[in-house]
């Protein structure tokens, strides 16, 4: 639990935001000014995003997406006997392309397929991702440079196989890498490869497939409504009967995203009757979003915003921070704490040590699901949607 600021303090933390947001335009504006270039040879070896998303679900966790997992099964069953199937799923960012393809990779139609799990990122590498193909098929770490004798590899490991690739998160428009990515997925002779894809971008859809794409369309109202209950633990509320109805119209307002939906739930959770009655009549679903004003995506980021409001002072900051990380960085929970503490963005307190507070603030984003967990969740976790963190990092400053 972190304690109540005084305002006083709320002022200083005002003020530290917007010390800290004048020097990164100062940079900014050198940066520019100066016409500052990026040394090659550290752009070749650095690695900006080590995101690695696990084909791991709990499906009775998943709400919803039960029939479009049947879709997609029946899509591809109808196709096995072609030697490569690529099949893009597309949709607003934290709509649920991820879940739905884990869903599809843990199917048991595919008991009997050489499963390989990848996540793309917006660094397109072909090498490592035939590389990552090679390691987990053959279980043992390969790092080839040389194109051909990747193609080599690559055709004598899969020869005769049945694979199940799933690319996560493919952000590449060039239509020359993308041939070039369809190409490698058809080495191996005699082999049945199936490739799931997921993108945020139709136009990058509809270049990889060779099959129709799929978009995914929001969730009801229904399903978020019921993550909204389940993340703000609605059930074991005294006043559920009054607030149901407040409930259901809040999810109406979350576009059919999960992300939006589990931000909110997280955000109500200890909020009384009028605060759910202030949060369903905000004027923020009313005004233009970050430059944008489409649904559902508009009503995803009104959600975010108002959970942003929500925060501490503290947390705010400590949020905005993130910011600096590009998408999908893994950032240990150790080393962001200390640097949270160090620039003071940690409250002081009589009762919490520093180390106790800043474990508390993790705690509270990732259950924003501002940040997730990765592999080791008690070690590490990454920032998700990197431009929506640097997008409520503006906002936080106009608060």
């Amino acid at each position: 639990m972190i304690p109540n600021l005084t305002i006083a303090h709320k002022i200083t933390l005002a003020n530290k935001m917007k010390t800290i947001s004048d020097e990164l335009k100062e940079i900014t504006n050198q940066h520019l000014s100066f016409r500052f270039t990026e040394d090659s040879s550290y752009k070749e070896h650095r690695v900006t995003d080590k995101r690695e998303t696990s084909s791991k679900v709990e499906e009775a966790r998943v709400v919803g997406r039960t029939a479009e997992k049947r879709i997609i099964i029946s899509s591809l069953s109808k196709r096995m006997t072609e030697e490569t199937v690529i099949l893009p799923i597309y949709g607003i960012g934290g709509i649920g392309k991820t879940t739905l393809a884990k869903l599809v990779f843990n199917a048991s139609k595919f008991r009997d397929y050489s499963k390989v799990w990848i996540y793309v990122s917006q660094t397109f590498d072909l090498n490592k991702i035939s590389n990552s193909i090679i390691s987990q098929v053959s279980e043992s770490e390969s790092q080839l440079t040389e194109r051909e004798m990747i193609n080599r590899r690559l055709d004598e490991l899969l020869s005769g196989r049945k694979i199940l690739i799933v690319l996560d998160d493919l952000w590449e428009r060039d239509q020359f890498q993308l041939d070039d990515l369809k190409t490698m997925l058809k080495v191996g002779r005699g082999s049945r490869v199936i490739a799931i894809v997921t993108t945020r971008d139709k136009d990058i859809a509809e270049k990889i497939c060779t099959t129709e794409p799929y978009k995914l369309e929001p969730l009801t109202d229904d399903m978020c409504w019921k993550i909204i209950k389940e993340k703000s633990v609605f059930e074991a509320r005294d006043d559920k009967e009054q607030l149901e109805n407040i409930g259901r119209e809040i999810a109406s307002k979350c576009g059919g995203v999960a992300l939006a939906a589990k931000s909110l739930g997280y955000t109500l959770q200890p909020m009384k009757f009028d605060e759910w009655v202030s949060v369903r009549n905000n004027d923020i679903w009313k005004a233009s979003t970050f430059e944008c004003t489409s649904l559902p995506y508009h009503n995803v980021l009104a959600s975010l915003r108002l959970s942003c409001s929500n925060m501490p002072p503290n947390l705010r900051l400590c949020f905005a921070y993130c910011a600096i990380f590009p998408k999908g960085h893994i950032i240990v929970k150790d080393q962001i704490i200390h640097q949270w503490n160090a620039l003071g963005f940690i409250e002081q307190s009589d009762i919490f040590s520093t180390r106790q507070l800043g474990e508390a603030y993790v705690r509270q984003l990732l259950g924003l699901c501002f940040l997730q967990q990765t592999k080791a969740p008690s070690v590490s976790f990454y920032l998700p949607h990197a431009s929506i963190a640097e997008q409520l990092y503006h906002f936080f400053i106009s608060l």
